[in-house]
């Protein structure tokens, strides 16, 4: 049993097929209730599968929440045709991250192409305005091998959309000339090229490796992508626009219990103000507000213009929508899912769950995590009506039998049976070159910061047997004398926090964090 299986218990519930036929027209909305844990996904999920040629956005009030429904549909299905357009990080119309302006451009290409069935959004992404729906039918390139372009044109276009001409590419968003070797790493690829011209044609057209900057193999393409908020292509910017405007006019809007849109949307436009305001007194020439995010009334009216499909754990619906029209009964669907029995780490417990007949699917973050369950269950156990699987989702849930014939279904997952908070690790999407400067910078004794552990003591530069062979790893010191090696060729990962120099009586060192304690998680989230 996989988690594709999940789709065909949800479709098989008599209510899924009444949501399908019924699902809401322009201008309306409806209500499907009792979708506790993860199904709100996997019924969203189904429906993309059902209704082929309808297009499904869900908008959640934060980030957080956003990639938790992003990991639970990529889990589901096709991963393909699910996208994520992330909010900016700061206010500004250029956005620093390479990370987050990479998706934004990748996911708006997809859907100019019609590539994207499911798209995860928030909606502060939803009020801000970009110049790239309009900008990338002008800028987008495909270069392949054979092709006519002079390098000097292509040099200047690449810096009209926003890359950084470098002597030597080690990071999205650059490109780099010798003679007649032209390097280009763009949002897009999942890694660089390099042009070999001979006069105006491309020769040779190939990946390389940023820490040899090695040729690796051939490329069929080379898909070239401008960078948010820095494009002056043709010399002229493009309309900004929300995206909200790329929507079909029949998409099918989700709505989360949990999501509380329009305050959301109003604290992102008072807040979008303060900032510009900050900006300006700094000397910077910023866009005003009105062209940089669309007011809030704007894009409620803009989400409402569609058919929109609230979402609820309970039975009880919240009849306090943001959407609700006066005198509107919409129509509801109440679905018989129900939360998972609580395990509590009791695996006697589970033991007893597991074998009430109805079949179970035990999903487990990684193969270790299922092979030790599957020893702490013991052989044999359940009765054959359990299985255990690699995938993750949010939470569990339980489709009751109903009928004659119909079994249910119960998911569970091992990270609510242990009580362990599920962990979203999304892969990052772009390598970098491993920088010697910044190791020559930093110097044993001082305080590093670690994407994922926080405030730590570098300790140097340490060669460790890893199975075997040998890897150089930097050495983070943390809370307690725990120490973490990070190999070197993920030291993008550490920036430096203060010099040991810097430590004194007047500016004492900073406190340091606990490998894999909370603290960090949260500073980091907030």
């Amino acid at each position: 049993m996989s988690l594709p299986a999940l789709l065909e218990a949800i479709e098989a519930v008599p209510e899924f097929g009444r949501l399908v036929s019924g699902l809401p027209p322009l201008n309306t909305r409806l209500h499907a209730s009792g979708l506790p844990g993860s199904s709100d996904a996997v019924v969203v999920a189904a429906l993309a599968h059902a209704s082929p040629g309808r297009f499904f956005v869900v908008i959640s009030e934060s980030v957080s929440g956003a990639e938790r429904w992003l990991a639970d549909l990529e889990s589901l299905g096709d991963s393909s045709l699910v996208a994520f357009y992330p909010p900016r990080e700061g206010f500004g119309e250029a956005e620093p991250h390479a990370e987050v302006a990479g998706e934004r451009v990748e996911t708006l290409e997809r859907l100019g192409r019609g590539d994207v069935r499911v798209l995860v959004t928030t909606a502060r992404a939803l009020l801000e305005k970009t110049q790239l729906p309009r900008a990338l039918a002008q800028t987008r390139l495909e270069l392949r091998k054979g092709d006519t372009r002079r390098p000097e044109q292509l040099a200047s276009h690449l810096e009209s959309i926003g890359f950084e001409r470098v002597p030597m590419v080690d990071d999205v968003a650059q490109f780099s000339m010798r003679g007649g070797i032209f390097d280009i790493y763009s949002f897009g690829m999942a890694e660089p090229v390099r042009l070999e011209f001979w006069g105006d044609q491309i020769e040779e057209l190939r990946h390389f490796d940023l820490a040899s900057q090695r040729s690796t193999r051939d490329a069929a393409l080379a898909l070239i992508l401008p960078v948010d908020g820095q494009l002056t292509a043709n010399g002229a910017e493009a309309e900004r626009v929300s995206i909200t405007t790329l929507f079909a006019p029949d998409a099918i809007v989700v709505i989360p219990e949990d999501s509380r849109v329009s305050p959301e949307l109003t604290r992102t436009w008072d807040e979008a103000q303060h900032h510009i305001d900050l900006a300006r007194r700094r000397g910077e020439d910023t866009p005003g507000r009105s062209e940089l995010y669309a007011t809030p009334l704007e894009t409620l009216a803009a989400i409402a213009s569609h058919g929109i499909l609230e979402v609820f754990a309970g039975s009880v619906v919240d009849s306090h929508s943001e959407f609700a029209v006066p005198g509107e009964v919409p129509a509801q669907f109440h679905f018989p899912i129900v939360e998972p029995e609580a395990i509590h780490r009791d695996m006697k417990r589970l033991r007893q769950v597991v074998s009430d007949g109805i079949p179970t699917i035990i999903l487990c973050d990684n193969a270790g995590q299922a092979e030790r369950l599957e020893e702490l269950l013991g052989e044999g156990s359940g009765g054959g009506r359990s299985v255990l699987a690699i995938g993750v989702l949010h939470g569990g849930f339980i489709i009751p039998p109903w009928g004659m014939s119909a079994e249910g279904l119960r998911v569970l997952t091992d990270h609510e049976i242990f009580r362990r908070e599920r962990r979203i690790r999304r892969a990052r999407r772009y390598t970098t070159g491993t920088s010697i400067e910044s190791l020559t910078a930093l110097t044993p004794g001082d305080y590093v910061v670690h994407l994922e552990h926080g405030v730590g003591i570098y300790r140097g530069i340490e060669k460790v047997f890893v199975r075997e062979s040998t890897v150089e790893v930097a050495v983070v010191e943390y809370e307690g004398g725990s120490r973490l090696n990070v190999p070197l060729y993920r030291i993008d990962q550490i920036e430096r926090f203060r010099s040991a120099s810097d430590i004194s009586a007047e500016t004492p060192p900073p406190r340091l964090h606990t490998r894999g304690g909370k603290r960090w998680s949260q500073q980091r989230d907030r």
